[in-house]
């Protein structure tokens, strides 16, 4: 393919990218960011291999032949007896051999989408944190860090286990799929794993018959509200963290949707009891009174799991949050 219709095919595969993103930022479609960087890498990885094998061969073959046409013209006119001029076709060559910008923008960057996506998808992801339902423990603007290996390998894109490692316990913070709507990512703590039956009974949480240790701690002002909240230090699956509740909210789960195992569960005037099926996990946001968690939605399953959090890396409005928690 000549390198005119290559810059049209470029320039086409460009813009589709760019109107994708423009789309999505618009919210005009549901975007894919895992998707979106599958995509570049693979189309990327076609052109930085025609690149290797193809287009800079070619543009070779070209300088070498500039090269030849030269001195063979140069001893074409010694052998007329004519003194031919010094000529530096070093430019010529550089220019010939230099990539179009087509392939500066699909083959050059390459090397970086891949190390983008094998990092994403396989090591570590970061995440934003939207809203406040995790507060004491997260605050809204935390940038974090998500083990993506901690739960084992999972492929891009279809979210497959491929390899297995540690499985999720109770206490650990954890980024999922949401279950009624997968493209998007939440960010909730782990608190009944498979076969647990979890009750939230009065505003107090019990695992399998046994109160999670739970002791008052000073109350926590939120600076987004302008409000104090009433805050515990709560003791599950071996970690310390604290919680909030709001004692204006009422005790029962208001609104809950009808999700998967909903049998599982027995909703009252006091809150909710339900038993953990297997294959799922219970979760539950710190910010007990402003949380849309498991109570409402329902379980999350195995396969939406994407990691766990584990750092906060920056918090551009308050460099202290910086660092590792439970």
């Amino acid at each position: 393919m000549s390198d005119e219709k290559m810059a049209t095919l470029t320039g086409v595969l460009l813009a589709a990218f760019g109107g994708y993103g423009l789309a999505w930022y618009l919210g005009l479609v549901e975007g894919n960011f895992a998707l979106l960087l599958f995509l570049a890498t693979f189309v990327t990885g076609l052109y930085w291999v025609a690149e290797k094998r193809v287009f800079l061969p070619r543009r070779r073959a070209a300088a070498e032949l500039l090269a030849a046409e030269q001195a063979r013209r140069s001893a074409e006119l010694e052998r007329m007896g004519v003194k031919a001029d010094s000529v530096d076709i070093a430019a010529a060559q550089h220019k010939l051999l230099a990539q179009p910008w087509w392939l500066d923008w699909t083959a050059g960057l390459f090397p970086v989408i891949v190390v983008v996506f094998l990092l994403r998808s396989f090591l570590f992801e970061p995440f934003k944190i939207p809203s406040g339902s995790m507060i004491p423990t997260l605050r809204v603007g935390d940038l974090i860090l998500v083990n993506k290996f901690h739960y084992g390998v999972r492929l891009p894109v279809l979210n497959t286990k491929v390899i297995a490692n540690n499985e999720p316990q109770r206490g650990d913070v954890m980024v999922f799929r949401y279950p009624p709507q997968p493209s998007l990512d939440y960010i909730k703590r782990v608190i009944g794993v498979p076969g647990d039956e979890v009750a939230y009974l009065n505003k107090r949480l019990t695992v399998n018959g046994q109160p999670v240790p739970t002791a008052s701690a000073p109350e926590f002002f939120d600076s987004d509200s302008m409000r104090y909240a009433r805050q515990f230090e709560e003791r599950h699956g071996g970690k310390t963290y604290h919680t909030l509740n709001d004692d204006e909210r009422p005790a029962f789960i208001p609104g809950a949707s009808d999700f998967p195992y909903k049998d599982q569960c027995r909703y009252s005037v006091e809150g909710v009891v339900c038993k953990v099926p297997a294959g799922h996990y219970f979760m539950m946001g710190d910010n007990r009174d402003n949380s849309l968690d498991s109570r409402y939605w329902g379980f999350v399953p195995e396969s939406n799991i994407v990691g766990k959090a584990f750092f906060v890396w920056m918090n551009f409005g308050d460099l202290g949050r910086i660092g590792a928690f439970e």
